[in-house]
């Protein structure tokens, strides 16, 4: 299995990514998703914890912790989607922990890289819960490497070394693709 969080770093080894880290200066903290950090080191034995903070550093050079341990970091209160149940009162009491490590953290950007996350923090804290008056956003992961990302023409052998690597990737995963006449 390779995760979104192995291919980008996968990307950033290779230099396929390259990144403008003015883009993004203002103080930064990264939450950590129950499913990408405890519960796939429970499951699988990874925790995407530091791999998470090691992409977001590449894009955000002022990078705070809410927490030492990425393992032992509160849930935001929405998991599994607790947010088209009728769980309200109890996403506001969990999301009030989650709202007090980012107050506490005194970052203006959170990263959420997971869906449920990224809403419950951006849509439903920011209504219920004190994020501080420095908290201004919540982006995903991705959203904030490919805001990052610094474009530049190729090269041809830039091109066909690019080709390359694609189809090394594709043949290392078993996808084939149907030839365009």
């Amino acid at each position: 299995m390779l995760s979104m969080f192995d291919l980008l770093s996968e990307y950033f080894a290779q230099g396929r990514l390259k990144v403008d880290l003015c883009r993004h200066p203002m103080l930064t903290t990264v939450h950590d998703p129950c499913n990408y950090v405890r519960k796939s080191q429970k499951a699988f034995g990874v925790s995407y914890g530091e791999m998470i903070r090691e992409l977001t550093a590449r894009c955000c050079p002022n990078l705070v912790e809410m927490i030492n341990d990425p393992l032992n970091n509160y849930c935001c209160g929405n998991g599994g989607g607790a947010q088209v149940m009728p769980y309200e009162a109890e996403r506001i009491k969990h999301g009030q922990y989650k709202a007090g490590q980012i107050k506490a953290s005194g970052a203006e950007l959170v990263i959420a890289p997971c869906h449920n996350c990224r809403e419950q923090i951006r849509n439903f804290l920011p209504k219920h819960c004190d994020l501080g008056d420095h908290y201004k956003e919540t982006k995903y992961l991705w959203e904030v490497i490919a805001d990052s990302l610094i474009y530049e023409p190729w090269s041809p052998a830039e091109i066909a070394a690019a080709h390359q690597a694609r189809d090394e990737q594709f043949a290392r995963f078993g996808v084939e693709l149907e030839e365009m006449e």
